[in-house]
């Protein structure tokens, strides 16, 4: 039977990205806000480029905001997606949609923004989520980041160390879009089809 993957769309920057990976590794995903498609699907992306409270707004205009922390399947939330997925973020002062019980916020002027470029990620070694991906080196861009929290299943640093990836029950959320992060990006999207 042929798997059902949504892609939220709720107009965020560079969503097709994600569908293109997905075409790469034989799988199709439809891009939606429609709440029956997100809630039938087999697996659910949050993808994201922008701004956090314009991004929340157009969740709540679609009640997209109140449908996400509902969903059983397993949902990956990617950059701005896993963001809105935390309780607050400095940027424009947004509150999230509290999934992930940690905080976003905004990298030192000590340091050059956005963070753009690969990173090494550390995880646990029992970590299902990224045990079939060696190890390797991420595709980061990003100004916010998540707070070290018990959610936390992968790190990376950047003058400070922050949460590369979040897990809580069906809810996973990266910080670096493995869709641009080459075969160790694209084995994590497949783990995550595999969940």
């Amino acid at each position: 039977m042929k798997m059902k993957i949504a892609i939220i769309d709720y107009g965020a920057g560079n969503i097709k990205s994600i569908q293109f990976a997905l075409n790469r590794l034989g799988f199709e995903g439809i891009l939606t806000n429609n709440p029956n498609e997100i809630c039938s699907a087999d697996k659910v992306i949050f993808p994201g480029v922008g701004e956090a409270s314009s991004a929340m707004k157009k969740l709540k205009i679609s009640g997209l905001d109140k449908l996400i922390p509902t969903l059983k399947q397993p949902v990956l939330g990617i950059c701005l997606g896993m963001q809105l997925m935390c309780n607050h973020t400095e940027e424009s002062d947004t509150k999230g949609l509290g999934i992930f019980d940690t905080n976003v916020v905004q990298f030192s002027n000590l340091v050059k923004v956005p963070h753009m470029g690969w990173n090494d990620i550390k995880t646990a070694d029992e970590e299902q989520f990224f045990c079939r991906a060696s190890t390797g080196f991420m595709y980061f861009v990003h100004s916010f980041y998540a707070e070290i929290c018990q959610e936390t299943i992968a790190t990376t640093h950047y003058l400070t160390d922050f949460s590369a990836a979040l897990q809580k029950d069906n809810f996973y959320g990266v910080q670096f879009h493995p869709e641009k992060s080459g075969m160790v990006g694209e084995q994590i999207l497949k783990n995550f089809l595999n969940l």
